[in-house]
């Protein structure tokens, strides 16, 4: 039996949840809406995941479809094209991953070194701009620059003397290049500002330090800024293999066309083509979920990569 001081305790900690409740009840109140909306919009889609083990038929409905347990995700890997496509989200995303690493690491050097701070500002602003900027407008504005007669086909004419116009979104190995590179565009601008963050925090004593060592600028990069940055690398390269099977269903689906499925399809488009335009719902929700569990085993692991490398951890 529980003495008189353990139950005056368990009383006076009741007493204490009930009096931090009532005071922060407006608080919970207000997150209340967003609750409901993840909840609606998240958690409550996944049951329609079932229709992977179906034979799904839109008027049949989850509750009728007949069950076929995973002859799906075995129709998955004897589809004609699906290695082909599980290669091109490797290959692109994998791509991506690295140039979108180096290119923001090597850029916030360089802009770490500018010393007139306006100029450092309006160049920092300028590069992250198409950060905001859709690809449904992105697309339309490269499928026009890049088209046979657009300015850039134009340009290499003029200035190199092409006379055959470079396909670069009608050529299957061009259209790969042109993908990653409008990518690291688009996004080297906000990776910039993970490395600049962290080169605030630097500790100047050790600049210090290395100029009454007499290090040039270039010793002190080498042996004090890049070292000092190379935890943050370390934890953006870890946390981005999770990404690994996302090469960008946006950038892809308004860049691509028929003519550079073999070199550009990737497992969101392709999902997409099959699912919703070929009405093949459950084929199309096994790859999904094949995905997803893919991406879920690269988080984890690279979740601890990170923390063994670099002492990074969330939870």
């Amino acid at each position: 039996m529980p003495s008189n001081d353990a139950l005056g305790q368990t009383s006076l900690e009741h007493k204490t949840k009930a009096k931090g409740m009532k005071r922060t009840w407006p608080l919970h109140l207000m997150l209340l809406p967003a609750v409901l909306i993840q909840f609606v919009f998240v958690y409550l889609p996944l049951g329609g995941l079932v229709i992977a083990f179906q034979d799904y038929k839109p008027y049949d409905g989850l509750f009728h479809s007949k069950w076929v347990g995973l002859e799906h995700f075995k129709y998955m890997f004897q589809y004609p094209d699906i290695k082909q496509v599980i290669f091109n989200t490797a290959f692109i995303a994998a791509l991506k991953i690295i140039f979108n690493i180096i290119v923001p690491f090597a850029f916030a050097l360089l802009l770490n070194e500018v010393r007139v701070n306006p100029f450092k500002r309006t160049v920092q602003t300028l590069v992250y701009l198409p950060y905001f900027i859709s690809w449904v407008f992105l697309g339309g504005i490269l499928n026009d620059m890049l088209a046979s007669d657009g300015i850039i086909n134009t340009l290499l004419h003029n200035w190199f003397g092409l006379n055959e116009p470079i396909l670069f979104l009608g050529d299957g190995n061009w259209f790969r290049f042109t993908v990653i590179l409008s990518d690291i565009w688009q996004q080297f601008g906000y990776g910039t500002i993970v490395y600049l963050a962290a080169l605030a925090g630097i500790n100047p004593a050790l600049y210090e330090a290395a100029e009454v060592d007499g290090a040039s600028r270039w010793k002190q990069t080498k042996h004090v800024t890049i070292p000092s940055l190379m935890p943050i690398v370390v934890v953006v390269g870890t946390l981005a293999l999770g990404n690994i099977l996302n090469a960008g269903f946006d950038q892809i689906f308004n860049l691509y066309n028929p003519l550079v499925y073999d070199k550009g399809d990737i497992i969101d488009t392709f999902v997409y083509r099959t699912g919703i335009l070929n009405g093949q719902y459950s084929l199309a929700t096994a790859v999904g979920i094949f995905k997803s569990i893919i991406g879920f085993v690269l988080i984890v692991v690279g979740y601890r990569i990170a923390y063994k490398v670099a002492d990074y951890k969330i939870f």
